[in-house]
């Protein structure tokens, strides 16, 4: 069996219509998350596989020089280089399969689970929206979400809107990626939201770097914490006890690497490789193999308004079952593919495109009348220790672009570095 063809087209996926308002407003670069490669290889035994990579997130995208090593070559020969990018290399593996006539998780490892535990995520905003996201989460048979919290909100008042709309067992995994800065000021923060019964796991609340703040943390805090594998190395991690459990992605032999690793110091750990219904599928078979991938997994399935699947996929009790046939058990619908493919005169000298940053003023406005107004990315600005990590009663409110010299003004200082100001 040989790669006869490698075919990949630039799709962009709407996002469903909250999650478009809170991507686009938000202070991050998600929005770009809907630009998806979409990799069809062919063999010379009529089979096709798919893979799919989110272009603007992934840990890697497939190359020219990447299609031109596989081409020709049996697909099972190359489909265990990570270095491949996410796309082909889970399009290898979903021919392979089918050309053996198995599903992908038999050439992984022993299926240890039929279904896989997978959460709800959300980048951060107002507790509104975090409540009808969570509700929306309820509905589709969710019992996790993962979401950001930020200095520029209240997330105390974000986590008792969600718990007005949500069971009592609805569990929250809070990230604020290092937002809170040092074990002195995160601790106080953390008790506070571990007391709520919804709230279940902390991710990186302080940088990973710090192993004494974090031993603080775990030392005081009665919620499990969790890191992205690999840092602090894995040796420190176990040897000083800095974290209850891990992050986990990238390619295929990196995450299985890092799966085994965890179960070897029995720490569960969340998979953590985002995408729309393939790769959300891909990381199912993954979850299925690694006996420690007991937290619910981050892949954004939430976020798009169609799975490019014929059949979408579906979550009951907080997981979704593991496709029994052959390949990845799914099929692309390709006529979605079709509708959402990416106009060749849309495309840079590389392939892809990028949404441009809506011109937005984002200002944290707090209870005194102080405010801080923002034209980027605000949570590096913070995490360098300048405004509060947290305050009681914190907004976010937007300002948009009215055309006015005086909004131009202030924007282009923004640009350069937040504004303290009075709201």
């Amino acid at each position: 069996m040989k790669v006869t063809n490698i075919e990949r087209t630039l799709v962009d996926v709407p996002f469903t219509p909250r999650q478009q308002e809170i991507t686009t407003q938000s202070v991050s670069t998600v929005y770009n998350w809907s630009l998806l490669e979409l990799c069809k290889v062919t063999t010379d035994t009529g089979h096709i596989g798919w893979g799919e990579t989110v272009i603007h997130y992934t840990y890697s995208r497939v190359s020219d020089s990447s299609v031109e090593r596989v081409l020709g070559q049996s697909p099972a020969e190359h489909m265990n280089d990570d270095s491949l990018g996410a796309g082909l290399q889970m399009a290898l593996f979903d021919v392979v399969g089918k050309i053996l006539e198995v599903p992908v998780y038999r050439l992984l490892g022993t299926q240890c689970r039929e279904a896989v535990p997978i959460s709800w995520w959300s980048i951060d905003s107002s507790p509104e929206n975090w409540a009808a996201e969570a509700a929306d989460a309820v509905e589709k048979g969710y019992t996790s979400f993962k979401n950001k919290p930020r200095p520029w909100w209240d997330i105390v008042k974000q986590v008792e809107a969600i718990a007005e709309v949500v069971p009592d067992d609805f569990k929250l995994d809070l990230d604020p990626n290092g937002c809170l800065r040092d074990a002195e000021t995160a601790i106080p923060i953390l008790r506070k939201l571990a007391a709520h019964p919804n709230v279940a796991i902390f991710e990186s609340p302080i940088p990973q770097g710090d192993v004494e703040g974090n031993k603080q943390i775990r030392e005081n805090v009665d919620c499990p914490i969790a890191m992205h594998f690999g840092s602090p190395p894995y040796i420190t991690c176990i040897r000083e006890e800095v974290c209850d459990g891990f992050v986990i992605g990238g390619g295929k032999s990196r995450t299985m690497y890092d799966g085994y690793l965890s179960a070897a110091a029995d720490m569960p750990f969340w998979l953590q490789i985002v995408g729309n219904g393939l790769t959300t599928t891909w990381a199912a078979h993954l979850g299925s193999v690694l006996t420690h991938a007991t937290w619910p997994a981050i892949t954004c399935l939430n976020l798009y308004s169609e799975h490019l699947l014929t059949k979408p996929i579906e979550v009951s009790n907080g997981c979704h079952t593991v496709p029994d046939a052959p390949g990845l058990g799914v099929e692309v619908d390709e006529a979605a593919v079709e509708k959402f493919r990416v106009p060749a005169e849309e495309l840079d000298a590389d392939g892809y495109t990028i949404h441009p940053h809506p011109r937005i003023i984002k200002t944290a406005v707090y209870p005194d009348g102080s405010c801080i107004h923002m034209a980027g990315d605000g949570l590096s600005y913070f995490n360098a220790g300048n405004g509060d990590a947290y305050v009681e009663g914190a907004r976010l409110e937007l300002t948009f672009d009215d055309g006015t010299k005086e909004w131009s003004e202030l924007y282009e200082k923004a640009q350069e570095k937040p504004v303290h100001a009075r709201w």
